[in-house]
């Protein structure tokens, strides 16, 4: 990678994946695009910021030319639970944007990065130790967004030898930028919530488990796949990554460890419950273990104590 686009920049991942790479590349070889989120100072003041609707394959090529781009990390996207409430919007953000995305990247022979993720399974998935070659029968328009999207990239690089790469995220946690409507969310609402008021309620059952990954983990997992040896990636796109597996009222005890009178209630979310319950409980990322050395450095403990003091500054 020399010159990389990040596509979402201003969004969870994109907003802290880019001053991670810049660090690495240089300022000026990250190209940040956002579209209607505003950015923050430091984003644009650090390097080249650009306005991109990704939906808008003109302005695209534009950029990829300008900046001559080697890489493509495309973050673009609507989350889960807003999919659901205008799917014909994310369809087209998330299904044509990748598109434009991989036909831009074919003409310009750019390596591309898609984030795929949970939701990409569905109810027929097992849900346990959940394989990386598995069915994938999702019930959600994001989810078949996400396996429309490592059906293309599968395509591309096989049909024109595009290096693409992916990962399927678990939920992500941060406590740098606000959640954007997933399913996941409460795990970053929750932080916020028990240092401010010792008090949350919660929008997911407490028995809910589901993956989890800290950001930080979540930065390293992408920057590793996309500097691996292209020899010795097998299923190169769509790899299982995961950290940790709890509940909601797991992650409650913990957080009393640090905050006693912390209390949480409930009060389910009809939609995100369904989602949810749709979802793989915990996955086995072995294949990314074994092809590229993956292995994650937070667990629950460790993720929870780093949160807090985060959230506490």
């Amino acid at each position: 990678m020399k010159t990389i686009l990040v596509t979402g920049a201003t969004g969870q991942i994109g907003s802290e994946l880019t001053p991670a790479l810049r660090q690495r590349y240089g300022n000026d070889s990250i190209i940040a695009a956002g579209h209607r989120k505003q950015p923050d100072a430091d984003l644009t003041n650090a390097g080249p910021y650009c306005r991109l609707n990704i939906e808008d394959i003109a302005a695209l090529a534009r950029i990829v030319e300008d900046y001559r781009i080697d890489t493509i990390i495309h973050l673009a996207s609507l989350l889960s639970a807003v999919a659901e409430t205008d799917p014909q919007r994310a369809w087209s953000v998330n299904i044509d944007g990748l598109f434009n995305i991989l036909e831009i990247a074919r003409q310009n022979a750019c390596s591309v990065f898609f984030p795929s993720s949970i939701g990409a399974f569905g109810p027929n998935t097992p849900t346990f130790d959940t394989p990386q070659d598995t069915i994938q029968r999702p019930n959600t328009l994001y989810g078949i967004g996400k396996v429309t999207g490592e059906l293309l990239c599968d395509y591309y690089h096989k049909r024109y030898n595009l290096d693409t790469r992916g990962l399927r995220f678990p939920g992500l946690i941060s406590y740098k930028t606000p959640p954007g409507g997933g399913t996941t969310d409460y795990a970053v609402e929750i932080f916020n919530a028990a240092v401010r008021w010792q008090h949350y309620t919660c929008y997911l059952k407490p028995d809910t488990q589901l993956d989890m990954m800290y950001m930080p983990d979540a930065i390293d997992a992408i920057w590793q796949l996309m500097t691996a040896d292209p020899k010795r990636l097998i299923h190169r796109n769509a790899y299982n990554v995961t950290a940790m597996s709890f509940t909601p009222e797991q992650l409650a005890a913990e957080i009393r460890r640090h905050i006693p009178d912390f209390k949480m209630s409930y009060k389910i979310d009809p939609l995100r419950q369904v989602i949810a319950d749709s979802w793989p409980r915990h996955m086995d990322d072995s294949a990314a273990r074994q092809e590229w050395g993956w292995q994650a450095r937070y667990d629950l403990a460790t993720m929870v104590k780093d949160m807090l003091e985060h959230i506490t500054e």
